[in-house]
């Protein structure tokens, strides 16, 4: 029989899940809800955390990602005082979004031990758990949740969705990202055991069938969509070298992106790009 799904009470209460049915294991003092997958799952590359960790302070393409999302956090639900993000990996999204609301209460959900413990590293006052989203232990939980480039990794894509939806109070926020194009695979999909790339028309028909109102989906990554086509002829399975790119040529693609993180916040919507953004409500 299922456990009813958790409704935390207080923030104290995140770690005391019996009052609520929930017995989770604590490994590693985190509570895991999905053990069985919280060491190997779908062939996954663990060791990827390491390279993440390493690189995405620094790396043009995390950090202009992150800016974007915390734009749009601010921008689209400024009275939001807790966050929830669904696929949380080493932290670095959480990280940017502890600091700049530094009065939110933050709660981030890994499928996978080893990416929680960088997560700790980076931000420790934030409640961690490992958990699978598709068996998700809350309901009308959070103001605001996120998932950044992590659906196209779930076998049930709409199962997710259903289960973010649920997990919002009323009114609550989704921000989401996902690879765009198929067109765009390469060897970089395959090495992060990507089940798809998603069309606009397809992200915002799953989205609305998950009981959202869609604010608004745009295109991003789109002026460096030329170095992305090209970076496609190279065939490498080490991550590190698919990820690595010179210090100056990092430094003008972030440049770049800040142009298009201007337009974007203009309200400007990008009619193509590497990835797609949506924001919408419950």
């Amino acid at each position: 029989m299922d456990s009813p799904p958790l409704n935390r009470k207080s923030r104290d209460d995140l770690l005391t899940y019996h009052l609520s049915g929930y017995h989770p294991e604590i490994s590693n003092r985190f509570p895991v809800f999905a053990p069985e997958l919280a060491m190997e799952n779908d062939g996954f590359d663990r060791t990827l955390f390491e390279t993440l960790f390493k690189i995405e302070s620094s790396h043009f393409w995390f950090k202009s990602r992150n800016e974007l999302i915390i734009q749009c956090l601010k921008k689209y639900f400024p009275s939001a005082r807790n966050f929830c993000e669904i696929g949380c990996g080493t932290g670095y999204v959480l990280q940017g979004i502890a600091a700049e609301n530094p009065h939110m209460n933050v709660t981030g959900s890994e499928i996978y031990l080893s990416a929680l413990d960088y997560a700790a590293q980076r931000v420790p006052n934030a409640d961690l758990i490992q958990a699978d989203i598709c068996r998700f232990p809350f309901e009308s939980e959070f103001d605001v949740i996120g998932s950044f480039d992590v659906l196209e990794h779930i076998d049930n894509d709409m199962l997710a969705l259903q289960n973010i939806h649920k997990a919002l109070k009323a009114n609550g926020g989704l921000i989401l990202t996902v690879p765009q194009h198929d067109w765009l695979w390469s060897s970089y999909d395959d090495m992060a055991c990507h089940k798809r790339r998603y069309s606009r028309r397809e992200l915002l028909a799953k989205v609305k069938d998950a009981g959202f109102n869609v604010i608004r989906m745009t295109s991003f990554m789109t002026f460096l969509l030329p170095v992305m086509l090209a970076s496609r002829l190279k065939k490498t399975p080490d991550p590190s070298t698919l990820l690595s790119v010179n210090r100056a040529m990092n430094a003008i693609f972030y440049k770049i992106n800040r142009i298009e993180q201007m337009l974007i916040n203009r309200n400007i919507n990008l009619p193509f790009g590497g990835s797609l953004l949506c924001i919408a409500k419950k």
